[in-house]
């Protein structure tokens, strides 16, 4: 297929590139490389035949249009978007700006090229939106999110990816844009930015500096390795459009439990004065922190025939392995800022 892959410099939207390449097909990657985006994570793929960059901003509709018409793809996979809890709380604008306005005039510039297609390419086309398990709200001791579970966003950012679900499915059963979502667990793994929770522990740790938990650090996430979410999208964009798919990991963890399963994996691989788990330090909880989060993926699971192929504990293991052996990736980010200062503070 020929894939135009919007935010693929960012971390899932790269791994997805990098798999897609791998399986031969032809993909343009349009990113407009904020703080978010790295062409360092595309490394693997750069040189390769069926990758092409453009730098472009899924904001400008006109510029959208004109890649469309250009590269002629089968199937745009919009993973641009303002991704961090903490960025929106203290910065919803561009929130607002990108993932509501900017999937607005992308769908509208997917339409325009869409209608334009011969009915045979037509009926082939896929637009994929990928959202998040966030916009389900929080959950209790009990039960988890499916695809029929009523939206409730309690953040910024979970609410702007809520609207942008939201028009993705109106262009669907208004237009007969053959659009697809999927809304996925939190993802972990290589290539993820220093700010995130765990590559932050994973660099805090190695550094001897504070290990910040929020909270009592007894939220719950349901983590999922990003090449395993990968592996799903690709089936998500070559199954039969209109349908919502959650992808969960099946790995629920309080973020105590991560955050010691981590230093208990450094001092096995590099020890150092002592035992990492002294470093941690609990800190003011975030704003409107969700509780917990848990994806039923069965629909995934039985109608695609996917699978996440990592545990917890194995990809967890990988994952602070490939920090270890890539400072040539994460080192200049780190020292440019990313993950300095906590962010989310009024």
């Amino acid at each position: 297929m020929r894939m135009m892959v919007t935010g693929g410099a960012g971390f899932i939207g790269s791994a997805y590139v990098r798999l897609a390449v791998r399986e031969g097909h032809d993909v343009l990657v349009a990113d407009k490389l904020t703080y978010a985006g790295h062409l360092s994570s595309l490394r693997e793929v750069a040189s390769s035949p069926l990758f092409r960059f453009e730098h472009a901003d899924i904001c400008e509709e006109e510029r959208m249009a004109s890649l469309l018409r250009s590269f002629e793809p089968d199937a745009v996979i919009h993973l641009a978007a303002e991704s961090h809890v903490d960025r929106s709380i203290t910065g919803a604008g561009v929130f607002v700006e990108t993932n509501i306005v900017g999937t607005f005039r992308l769908l509208e510039s997917v339409l325009r090229y869409w209608e334009t297609l011969p009915s045979g390419t037509r009926a082939g086309f896929r637009f994929v939106q990928v959202s998040t398990d966030e916009v389900f709200g929080s959950l209790g001791e009990d039960g988890h999110f499916t695809e029929e579970t009523p939206y409730d966003p309690r953040s910024p950012y979970s609410a702007s990816k809520a609207a942008a679900d939201h028009l993705a499915r109106a262009w669907r059963h208004t237009y007969g844009l053959p659009v697809s979502v999927s809304n996925c667990s939190n993802n972990y793994g290589p290539y993820q930015l220093p700010e995130k929770l765990i590559p932050l522990i994973i660099l805090n740790a190695l550094e001897g500096r504070d290990l910040p938990v929020y909270g009592d650090g007894g939220n719950i996430r349901d983590w999922l390795h990003v090449e395993d979410h990968a592996r799903a999208l690709m089936m998500i964009v070559q199954a039969d459009p209109g349908e919502t798919y959650n992808v969960g990991g099946r790995n629920e963890r309080t973020n105590l439990e991560v955050v010691r399963a981590i230093c208990d994996l450094l001092d096995a691989m590099r020890p150092g004065n002592g035992p990492r788990r002294d470093l941690i330090t609990f800190v003011a909880d975030r704003k409107g922190h969700d509780r917990r989060y848990g994806i039923d993926a069965t629909k995934l699971e039985t109608r695609l025939g996917w699978r996440a192929g990592e545990t917890f504990e194995a990809g967890l293991e990988r994952t602070v392995r490939w920090y270890l052996d890539n400072d040539w990736w994460w080192r200049p980010l780190r020292q440019s800022g990313h993950g300095s200062t906590r962010l989310g503070l009024a």
